[in-house]
């Protein structure tokens, strides 16, 4: 397709009313035509209208095309925080690895921001070469820029980051930081357990939570009593996510300490510890999941009822 100077939509790309031109930026993006790409890319680049950047760059998204995204990460440096925040944002949607290769120089920028978009943009992309440059953002003194390093290695699942990841879990400042160090570890093996169980008794209740969640995904024996002992929690999201983990390792030493959470206040947590009761299937909870097919949250009378079927498989199968 060849573009007119001529076509109205490009006209009003130019008009001297702000307005009239971020609406042809939205008209050209309903056109969904990568013909109108440059266009836009230049208005992100050129316009003298923060509000009509921040427009370009909220319609690039998703478009894997190199201009484009170079575009995009130029408007990482725009002097207006909202035209930045929406190309990080639209970088987060690219798809393409090949084309997300321009965003490296950007994942070692001097300004933290920058960098931080950049490495968000890379994480789910898995491209190896941003490894590097997620390595040494480890060290950076923004926290924002280590929980988007972390997040990169995490997607690429490198054994060698494992000990720097349970590093960040161990000892950072930050407890967003340590939270997504935490769920980082999902990939790893039972070397990470006494990262993950010092990770379950951290200050921040929130880090807890994501030790238990991440302990769900590993199932590791030896972490039994330390959930346990997390149903006790003064946080009730701990307890929830300690029960899940429970029901995944499938221990009966663990009945008699979810038998007590099914007694929570909390509905949500009554639900998880029911089926995490019906995962284990131990004939000692079938009184308390009958009692539980009259709780007064319909979630968890499904639930138990759940767990008393999976009982009644397991008594069906055994000699």
């Amino acid at each position: 397709m060849t573009l007119s100077h001529e076509d109205p939509a490009l006209t009003n790309l130019t008009h001297v009313d702000a307005s009239v031109r971020r609406l042809a930026v939205i008209d050209l993006s309903d056109l969904e035509d990568e013909d109108y790409l440059p266009a836009l890319a230049r208005v992100l680049r050129e316009d003298a209208d923060a509000v009509v950047r921040a427009e370009a760059a909220r319609v690039l998204a998703g478009w894997d095309d190199r201009d484009t995204v170079e575009a995009l990460a130029a408007a990482l440096l725009d002097e207006d925080a909202g035209v930045r925040d929406t190309a990080a944002h639209s970088l987060s949607e690219l798809k393409d690895p090949e084309v997300a290769r321009a965003l490296l120089p950007y994942a070692r920028h001097a300004q933290a921001s920058v960098r931080a978009a950049a490495l968000r943009a890379l994480r789910e992309l898995r491209l190896p070469e941003a490894a590097d440059a997620a390595r040494e953002a480890l060290e950076h003194r923004d926290p924002a820029v280590r929980r988007e390093a972390i997040s990169v290695l995490g997607w690429l699942r490198l054994e060698s980051a494992v000990p720097a990841l349970m590093q960040r879990v161990a000892s950072d400042p930050d407890v967003e930081v340590r939270r997504v160090a935490t769920g980082a570890l999902g990939y790893a093996d039972s070397k990470v357990l006494p990262a993950l169980l010092g990770a379950l008794s951290d200050a921040a209740w929130s880090v807890r939570e994501e030790a238990a969640t991440t302990l769900a995904k590993l199932r590791p024996p030896a972490a039994l009593d330390a959930l346990c002992a997390a149903l006790e929690d003064d946080y009730w999201q701990v307890r929830l996510r300690a029960a899940r983990a429970l029901g995944r390792i499938r221990d009966a030493a663990a009945v008699p300490t979810l038998l007590r959470a099914l007694a929570h206040e909390v509905g949500n947590l009554r639900k998880e510890v029911a089926l995490a009761l019906g995962e284990i299937a131990d004939p000692r909870s079938q009184a308390a999941l009958e009692t539980a097919t009259d709780d007064q949250d319909p979630e968890v009378r499904k639930a138990a009822r759940i767990a008393l079927s999976q009982l009644a498989t397991r008594a069906a199968r055994a000699p």
